[in-house]
């Protein structure tokens, strides 16, 4: 599995990402710091696995792997090529689902590339573009399916299920928040759309927000959001996550009793 890391320049990608592969990607205070994708791959214990290695005793065990990419940050205008757009959409295109970042803390002496907070704002931002680069992309199937319609009556079936796509996507609707049926579905599949990819939000706080996360206003605010999509959240504090990946057993337990949690997010 491919999972992108995407969000706004300067949310916490690039730590999110070091925190997941402890790959010690560039993290800088400005827009663009990422531009060629950092990739890092990450095994995924199992413990049946293991138990089933003590069984058979084979003479090698693989585990599955995630491969996530740490893709460059996402400004208005991507889907018309505005700053790395192209780069930022092709890059998405490759990965089978999508770990979006939020900022939801303040900072000032972090910069945000609109000025101010509002998480909501961000996440449309980047959702319009995917949107945008789909109906460009259901635009060109609809010319060809009309075409080849003249010679073939089945592809007014394509025809219904594009426009039926493109109707929601105007309305800033993603593809993923589409209900269709089974046969649309594998039709769906076909088209490659970027909306259509899962996606997971990822809620970045401060240190002092995790003390009464479930009531947190910003966070309350994804969480609605994303229930629109059937998308989950989950709140984290991603530079805690960063600092907490590199310490070893004994010092990593001793700053969670400190910050009183009982566990790192990321595992």
């Amino acid at each position: 599995m491919k999972i992108g890391i995407v969000g706004l320049p300067n949310v916490g990608k690039s730590t999110l990402f070091n925190s997941i592969t402890k790959a010690g990607a560039e993290c800088a205070n400005y827009p663009f710091c990422t531009i060629e994708p950092n990739v890092g791959v990450v095994s995924v214990p199992d413990k049946r696995l293991d138990e089933l290695a003590k069984m058979y005793n084979p003479q090698k065990i693989t585990h599955a792997v995630i491969e996530f990419v740490d893709i460059a940050g996402l400004v208005k205008g991507a889907s018309k090529g505005e700053g790395l757009g192209n780069k930022f959409l092709s890059h998405i295109r490759e990965t089978d689902s999508i770990c979006e970042v939020v900022r939801c803390f303040e900072n000032s002496n972090i910069v945000h590339v609109d000025g101010n907070i509002d998480p909501i704002r961000d996440i449309e931002t980047i959702n319009l573009e995917l949107i945008f680069s789909d109906i460009e992309t259901i635009d060109k199937r609809l010319d060809k399916a009309k075409k080849n319609l003249k010679a073939d009556k089945k592809y007014q079936e394509e025809i219904d299920l594009l426009e039926k796509i493109k109707e929601n996507l105007e309305k800033g609707i993603s593809a993923r928040a589409i209900h269709f049926t089974e046969d649309e579905q594998v039709l769906v599949k076909q088209m490659f759309l970027l909306t259509t990819k899962p996606i997971l939000y990822i809620a970045n706080v401060s240190e002092e927000q995790l003390e009464n996360i479930e009531q947190d206003e910003m966070v309350k605010k994804v969480k609605e959001y994303a229930a629109k999509e059937n998308a989950e959240v989950v709140p984290l504090c991603v530079k805690i996550e960063e600092e907490l990946s590199g310490l070893e057993d004994k010092d990593k337990q001793e700053m969670l009793e400190a910050l009183g949690l009982e566990e790192s997010r990321i595992r």
